[in-house]
C-alpha cells in the first residue's frame, strides 16, 4: 500500500486527466473547481459530463471513452452511484488512477467502485481532493487536509 502522499504524487504526475462531474453550473461545484485548478497548472484536463457540451468554456465529453487520445488519470466527482460506472469504464480503458473527491459525507466514494478499482490494478484514492496535494495546493486546501483529516484517506 500508498501513503496518502505517494499516491497523490503518483496522481498529480500525470498529465492527461478527467474530470468527472463537471457542472455547466460551476458556481462553487467540487468537481469544477478541481477543473479549473489542474487547467490553470498546466494539466491537459478534459470535462466529463454526458449533458453538457461545453464547460468551463472548453468542449466537454460524454464519458472516458471520447476523450481523443485517451487519459492517464481520473477524478471522480460524481454521486457515488455514477462512481461504479465510471470505475468499470477506467478498467476497460487501462486507466490506472482514480480519484474519488470527498471533503464530508460519502462525496463521490463509493466502496464497490474502490474495490473493483484495487481488484483490477487501479491505484483508488478514496476520499480527500487532488488540489490539497503537491502542485494544485492551495492555502486553503492545505487547511481542509489538516482539519477534515477523517476525509482523507492515510493509505491508498
Amino acid at each position: 500500500m500508498l501513503t496518502m502522499r505517494q499516491a497523490a504524487a503518483e496522481f498529480l504526475a500525470k498529465q492527461r486527466i478527467a474530470v468527472t462531474g463537471v457542472s455547466r453550473n460551476s458556481r462553487d461545484h467540487g468537481a469544477n473547481v478541481v477543473y479549473q485548478r489542474l487547467r490553470e497548472r498546466g494539466y491537459q484536463v478534459f470535462a466529463i459530463n454526458p449533458n453538457a457540451e461545453r464547460v468551463e468554456g472548453d468542449r466537454c465529453y460524454r464519458d472516458l471513452r471520447s476523450v481523443p487520445g485517451g487519459v492517464e488519470a481520473v477524478v471522480i466527482g460524481t454521486r457515488p452511484e455514477t462512481a461504479e460506472e465510471t470505475m468499470r469504464e477506467c478498467v476497460e480503458l487501462g486507466i490506472g488512477h482514480v480519484w474519488m473527491h470527498r471533503l464530508y459525507g460519502t462525496g463521490s466514494v463509493s466502496d464497490t467502485a474502490t474495490e473493483h478499482g484495487r481488484r483490477n490494478g487501479i491505484t483508488v484514492i478514496d476520499g480527500g481532493c487532488p488540489l490539497m496535494f503537491g502542485p494544485t495546493a492551495d492555502a486553503g486546501h492545505k487547511v481542509m487536509r489538516f482539519l477534515f483529516t477523517r476525509a482523507v484517506p492515510k493509505r491508498v
